[in-house]
């Protein structure tokens, strides 16, 4: 709901328990070098109850202290940093990250099943040594959203078209046990109708209507996503680099309450 300038009126966003499941669905990639600036963007979304995903650039900058960090103030997060390695470091990897109370993380699926099926092992040790911890989703990145189908082919040597592609790790990524796929929103009916409607996709690549594509190929809008059957939301730039971050994140839940 607007409040007739073609803002989005926050106390009237709609029906609050749906704002709130919704919000929950948008991640908000916190894209930041230091945790200085990170802090500024959380102290403007405060009371948002969105998903903060913490990837590579901060991760490696501010460690797991952060994490911690956004589990005290209530946060889910989703640590962002595609493991690929073999197995056993894969293992390890898990273990650690399932030991800071993540939600959500992620390894490649090109690193085969094996792979998968050690990371979603070493969350499960992690957990069997310390019940209090929860289970994260472990999702798999199937290609990247920046890839085309050029690149696929020529570059990186995989024949055929990306969905199908896509199609194929998400299969290896379900038989390996884990929860999910990271994917194009273009690919979420699809990963669907192949895993079933319960096996989550997280989608990067979203751009509100008019918004610079950046370095992303294959994207789309909040609404078109959310009717696609996305289940999760990844926004960085769109909310990061907006004049009014606080904004520019209620306008994209709205967006995606309408769809």
């Amino acid at each position: 709901m607007t409040d007739g300038t073609g803002q989005v009126a926050e106390d009237n966003i709609g029906d609050i328990t749906k704002r709130d499941e919704m919000s929950k669905r948008l991640m908000i990639a916190l894209d930041y070098p230091n945790v200085a600036q990170a802090r500024l963007l959380i102290e403007k979304l405060e009371g948002i109850p969105c998903y903060m995903k913490v990837g590579m650039q901060l991760f490696y900058a501010a460690g797991p202290e952060f994490i911690k960090e956004l589990k005290e103030r209530g946060y889910s997060v989703f640590v962002d940093v595609k493991m690929h390695d073999i197995p056993n470091t894969v293992k390890g990897g898990a273990e650690s990250l399932t030991q800071l109370g993540v939600d959500m993380f992620n390894v490649h699926a090109a690193g085969g099943s094996a792979m998968m099926a050690a990371a979603r092992n070493g969350a499960t040790a992690a957990v069997s040594v310390n019940p209090s911890l929860q289970m994260p989703l472990i999702i798999a990145v199937t290609q990247l959203t920046s890839t085309s189908q050029e690149v696929m082919n020529g570059e990186i040597g995989i024949a055929g078209n990306v969905a199908d592609t896509v199609v194929r790790y998400a299969k290896l990524a379900a038989a390996a046990g884990l929860d999910g796929v990271v994917a194009s929103p273009q690919e979420a009916a699809i990963i669907a109708d192949a895993c079933g409607p319960a096996f989550r996709t997280i989608t990067p690549g979203i751009r509100p209507a008019g918004a610079s594509l950046d370095d992303q190929s294959r994207v789309m809008t909040p609404a078109q996503a959310i009717r696609q059957g996305s289940h999760y939301l990844v926004v960085g730039r769109p909310v990061t680099a907006a004049p009014d971050p606080r904004q520019a994140a209620l306008t994209i839940i709205e967006e995606m309450i309408q769809a």
